[in-house]
């Protein structure tokens, strides 16, 4: 194209590039569609980038004036390669998706809507806001959960069906706001299954229902809301844990461990379905800050009871990881890393155990804890961990001389 000179209300002010689909925001802003839907809702952003004020909503208007202003412009100056952009699709209509979701009641036409609906999805983020704010979680939430339950010759069939719902769910990157209405409409149902397709469902699938779940738990308004699951559950987030095919599924299930252990039993269902062994296992191997973080809040967790603390021992490894990672993570690693062997310190430190922690460093590390800028609260679990086996590890040389005064 040749040097010519455009217009500067032709330009969206974030990439400031002609805008093919020119639309306005509450704030009276026009934006290329494409660029400012990236920044609302793609990154998570709710004001308005030139103005800085809150935008009200995410209806985005089509500037239609400037768009026609822009094609002439286009076409004026089509001598100096100029090309014109083509007139936008309008994005998804709700009466649209209605019919679409009364078509899908037929199973012969079931596949063919969810293909219309996932193509609708893909086209780009004012669809999927406009899908979300017509019910289309809570339709392919329900065609999950009756598929599910249903029996059928053609098991294929219903698989490839339940599949591909579960796929546009998760593409559909629900809003908080969605999340918490798939939660509170579908919630205890939708969970089950869910929970089946983790168990028999198809590598992608499993990690598609695992990651929802985790958006689902991380915007929970009750916490009693997550008392309700089964011991079946934990055992087939352990398994992900233990089959390491996906990083993100993987992360998804420890970060679910962390929201739901502190609440009713499930510190128990997660010990019981072999999750500290596991988590020490993830432990040994990765050098991932995010990770290893979340690990040690899980252990940290589960430790909080005497069944985590009793598979944590017998464990050969489970002490020395533990203390390993602590100063060598981050702030946040230190303090979970430090807060288990407090757990272990103060209810489960029998006389080997007590020798265990001299043995592999334990102590050593904790001294160095109490000279280092660790925050309070883990100082003060260090300081109380040492002071509660003084008559051990008074003598020690591992405990510096200008700490002996803890032990008096």
């Amino acid at each position: 194209m040749d040097q010519i000179e455009v217009p500067p209300y032709f330009l969206c002010p974030i990439t400031l590039e002609i805008m093919k689909d020119p639309v306005t925001v509450s704030s009276g802003i026009t934006y290329d569609r494409e660029s400012i839907e990236k920044w609302l809702f793609s990154r998570n952003n709710s004001i308005c980038p030139v103005t800085k004020q809150v935008v009200s909503d995410s209806e985005l208007t089509p500037n239609v004036t400037v768009r026609r202003l822009i094609q002439s412009w286009c076409v004026l100056h089509a001598s100096h390669g100029v090309e014109r952009h083509p007139t936008p699709k309008a994005p998804i209509s709700k009466p649209q998706l209605l019919k679409i979701f009364n078509d899908a009641k037929s199973p012969q036409m079931r596949m063919k809507c969810l293909q219309r609906l996932k193509s609708i999805a893909f086209e780009n983020e004012t669809n999927k806001r406009c899908m979300e704010k017509a019910g289309t979680a809570e339709f392919l939430a329900s065609l999950i959960v009756n598929i599910t339950g249903e029996e059928s010759e053609d098991l294929s069939e219903l698989t490839r069906i339940s599949d591909e719902a579960l796929s546009i769910l998760f593409h559909l990157q629900l809003s908080e706001s969605g999340l918490k209405s798939l939660f509170k409409n579908n919630g205890y149902q939708f969970i089950e299954s869910l929970t089946h397709i983790i168990q028999r469902g198809s590598y992608e699938s499993r990690a598609y229902a695992v990651m929802i779940l985790k958006s689902m738990f991380g915007v929970a308004d009750d916490p009693t809301q997550l008392t309700i699951l089964k011991p079946e559950f934990f055992v087939e987030l352990v398994q992900i844990l233990k089959d390491r095919n996906s990083q993100k599924a993987s992360k998804s299930s420890l970060k679910i461990l962390t929201i739901v252990c502190p609440w009713g039993r499930n510190k128990i269902k997660a010990v019981e379905a072999g999750a500290v062994s596991s988590l020490i296992d993830l432990l040994l191997e990765t050098s991932e800050k995010r990770a290893s973080e979340m690990i040690l809040m899980v252990l940290d967790f589960l430790c909080q009871c005497a069944e985590g603390r009793a598979e944590l021992l017998k464990h050969s490894a489970g002490l020395a990881i533990v203390s390993k990672k602590i100063l060598r993570v981050s702030q946040v690693a230190s303090e979970r890393g430090v807060g288990i062997l407090y757990s272990i310190s103060k209810f489960s430190a029998t006389r080997t155990v007590v020798q265990e922690m001299l043995q592999i460093g334990a102590v050593r590390k904790l001294c160095i804890v109490l000279q280092a800028n660790c925050g309070t609260k883990t100082m003060q679990r260090a300081e109380a961990i040492l002071k509660l086996h003084a008559r051990s590890w008074k003598s020690s040389p591992c405990v510096p001389i200008d700490l002996l005064h803890l032990y008096i």
